[in-house]
């Protein structure tokens, strides 16, 4: 045992200038041990001076900073360990750990001394060991301080983008929640007083807000401007161009009889005032309650849906018509209906026909059209509120991604008709 002990020091480089009788000293004076995986064979600040020489097996080097650990290295066989413990009798530097079963042999401090002070150069040799693994160890802990800098670098720059990420949530939803109260400030609460119909509207705002908005505008002569419109666009900025909007069909509305020149008056406007990327679909109306007619134009809009129980006949109104405040040049038609009693009209935008099932199919104008035709006996705020409940169905749950709106008129079996 103690010439195979011999052969392992004099292969080791720091030994190399060691004589037979001091390798054949501290062949002697090893002690043999063995640890399994995982066990510690130092622990860092603990006492002790002997030096360790791996025979077989790996153990890695720790060092704790911070409560995290660091492996500045790892020693295989020939390597040894426990030198500045052994050079400056200070606590261990750090705590050794064993990869795999590791075989040592360790030498106490007494030995170690006397053939240090008998070898100069072996005492040199050892001294440049421990300078290099110190810059060894110093390299190591200071790539680990780098990375951890980076680390904390990228966390801040995270936590930075997640905070104007926070930020700018709260904004759009502020932006959203200010959208909406502006949209359901300016529809109408209560309609006029329209001898020989009513009116009715519901509409259904989305998370959302888009610029659908309808409307029932008292006019000259006992007549009624009837509006639904649809902003594109989603947001403060539809809000407020529907707002706009509403505001110029107000205005020109009272200047003329005529919803194609209306329409044509507001696009010309929408146009000065150079919202490029936004536009205005609409269907206006003129209803003459005492005539018991209805003109309008429909410059992009639905086309609105009329059940006529004399009839039985459910149809979708005629007339062509281009979106306004987009293109340069519009076209808009003009059409004069005649009105019975029962007669119901039925104004909405996209936002209920475009409603999605689970399954992502559309609620669709058929649909619509087969609702309003089983049920237009019913009064229009029934009729509203069943349309509303057959859409809510369809979508089961699905998220809604537009805005709704329904504005229905019917024609009233009171009042004076002509045959």
């Amino acid at each position: 045992m103690t010439t195979v002990r011999i052969e392992i020091l004099r292969n080791l480089p720091f030994l190399e200038a060691a004589g037979a009788d001091v390798l054949e000293g501290l062949a002697k004076a090893a002690v043999e041990r063995s640890f399994q995986p995982g066990q510690v064979i130092l622990q860092e600040g603990s006492a002790g001076r002997e030096l360790y020489l791996i025979v077989e097996g790996l153990v890695e080097v720790v060092k704790e900073r911070d409560a995290e650990e660091t492996v500045l290295a790892r020693r295989g066989p020939g390597d040894f360990f426990g030198e500045m413990g052994l050079l400056e009798a200070s606590p261990r530097f750090a705590t050794i750990r064993t990869l795999e079963p590791t075989r040592l042999l360790e030498f106490s401090e007494p030995e170690l001394r006397s053939v240090l002070i008998q070898q100069p150069l072996l005492l040199y040799r050892v001294t440049q060991v421990l300078s290099a693994r110190l810059r060894e160890a110093d390299l190591r802990m200071i790539a680990d301080l780098q990375r951890k800098n980076q680390e904390l670098a990228q966390a801040y720059r995270e936590l930075q983008e997640a905070q104007a990420a926070l930020v700018e949530k709260e904004r759009l939803e502020r932006e959203l929640e200010l959208a909406r109260e502006l949209q359901q400030s300016i529809l109408p609460q209560e309609f006029p007083d329209l001898p020989g119909f009513n009116c009715a509207a519901r509409n259904r705002p989305a998370r959302q807000v888009g610029g659908d908005f309808y409307d029932v505008i008292p006019l000259s002569r006992g007549r009624v401007g009837l509006v639904m419109a649809d902003v594109s666009d989603k947001g403060l900025a539809a809000a407020l161009y529907m707002a706009l909007t509403r505001s110029l069909i107000h205005a020109e509305a009272k200047h003329s009889s005529s919803p194609r020149k209306v329409l044509l008056k507001i696009h010309r406007l929408l146009l000065e005032m150079g919202q490029a990327d936004m536009f205005v679909t609409a269907f206006y109306g003129v209803l003459d309650p005492a005539q018991h007619t209805l003109r309008y134009s429909r410059a992009g809009h639905d086309r609105p849906l009329l059940f006529s129980p004399t009839t039985g006949e459910c149809r979708f109104l005629a007339a062509d018509g281009t979106l306004l405040g987009y293109f340069e040049e519009v076209r808009l038609e003009e059409v004069d209906l005649d009105l019975r009693p029962g007669d119901l009209l039925v104004l909405y935008t996209d936002g209920i026909t475009d409603a999605n099932s689970p399954t992502g199919e559309f609620f669709g104008v058929e649909r619509l059209r087969e609702t309003v035709c089983a049920a237009g006996g019913l009064d229009p705020q029934s009729l509203c509120d069943l349309i509303f409940d057959r859409v809510e169905r369809f979508q089961a749950g699905t998220v809604q991604h537009d805005d709704m709106a329904l504005l229905v008129v019917k024609a009233t079996t009171d009042g004076l008709w002509p045959d």
